[in-house]
């Protein structure tokens, strides 16, 4: 299994307001620049899934794992013979709000999906979460 976490601290935004950014599924194009668009099929919640289309591929659809509201959620992605997750974990620190993604591939194939995939992912990690505490402080509760 292939794993990679990238961390933030900050005192800009709540959990609250990163988790009413992320959860809003529909709207990643707004802050994700590799996103050309993602769509939630149902409600946020276990078992639903969305589509995301990124910019230069193919559509993927994406099943909602685990969700702890205001503090993690889990997503995964079925590829051929591998899968992908992709857990946000936003914790309440001393030093502010810690935001955690690690991306996690398995399965027979991993090598190729981290290849053409996830560690595109998280090559872009750093620039996608400030996207996102900067949007996420536009958010009033």
């Amino acid at each position: 299994m292939w794993t990679k976490s990238y961390s933030v601290v900050t005192k800009e935004i709540t959990k609250e307001q990163i988790w009413k950014l992320t959860t809003d599924i529909d709207n990643w194009k707004n802050w994700d620049g590799g996103v050309e668009y993602s769509k939630l099929q149902g409600e946020f919640k276990v078992g639903q899934h969305f589509i995301l289309k990124p910019k230069g591929g193919p559509k993927v659809k994406i099943q909602l794992m685990e969700i702890i509201p205001n503090k993690r959620f889990t997503d995964m992605t079925s590829f051929p013979l591998a899968k992908m997750y992709g857990d946000h974990l936003y914790e309440e620190t001393p030093e502010g709000l810690k935001i955690t993604v690690t991306m996690s591939v398995k399965g027979l194939l991993s090598s190729l999906w981290v290849k053409l995939v996830a560690k595109n992912i998280i090559d872009h990690m750093p620039e996608d979460v400030a996207n996102q505490i900067e949007h996420a402080k536009k958010i009033s509760l």
